[in-house]
């Protein structure tokens, strides 16, 4: 994207996180929230920054300023909701996509946007075209750039599919997948999509954030 048209980019953080058992976003990894350390890494590459949560007093101290990004979706349909409220938040601004990555992955890439835009800048149909985030030969479709164009046939899709998850959705739509590289560390591999999920995770992310 140009710096006429900048790509927004919006962290998925209203999960409801049973298997670590608080709210990610504020789940402090050397000291700073999860949130913090994904606004961090996205802030030189993507603006303006969102959020899509609940209203709950979310902070995220020392982080770049963002704002939040309210489900226009009802019943909590998951991800989906969350992507739904992103591309909306790009189309308010003129953004004909939006990247949305997950909160509780601590590690995104610090290129992620500028690999994604590019490859949607290759597509023959961007506007209809997701691309789609992969490492060690795992997609991650939450860590996407999303069409805005695509919300209206996102909102269709939610009503009418009972499993509502984004892998259904992604099935009935052109992708394409970006690789990013896995590296070694002395704490083991470090994919820069590894997610947080429970307290274990965490512990290894701690071990794996100075090599990040």
């Amino acid at each position: 994207m140009s710096a006429a048209r900048p790509l927004p980019a919006v962290i998925l953080a209203g999960g409801l996180s049973r298997r670590m058992g608080t709210d990610k976003a504020a789940v402090m990894l050397a000291g700073r929230p999860l949130l913090s350390h994904v606004l961090a890494r996205l802030a030189p590459q993507a603006a303006p920054l969102g959020v899509n949560r609940p209203d709950t007093g979310t902070s995220a101290p020392d982080a770049p300023a963002f704002s939040l990004v309210p489900d226009h979706l009802p019943d909590r349909p998951g991800p989906l909701a969350g992507i739904h409220a992103a591309m909306l938040f790009a189309r308010e601004r003129a953004c004909p996509a939006v990247l949305t990555t997950p909160v509780d992955a601590p590690f995104i890439p610090t290129d992620v946007a500028a690999r994604l835009a590019a490859a949607r800048e290759s597509a023959n149909d961007p506007d209809r075209t997701v691309i789609v985030a992969e490492s060690a030969g795992r997609t991650h479709p939450v860590a996407a750039l999303w069409p805005a164009a695509l919300a209206e046939h996102l909102a269709a899709f939610v009503a009418t599919d009972e499993k509502r998850r984004v892998t259904g959705f992604l099935a009935g739509l052109r992708t394409v997948n970006v690789e990013f590289a896995v590296t070694d560390t002395p704490e083991g591999p470090l994919d820069p999509f590894f997610n947080i999920n429970t307290p274990e995770d965490l512990a290894n992310a701690a071990r794996l954030l100075p090599y990040a």
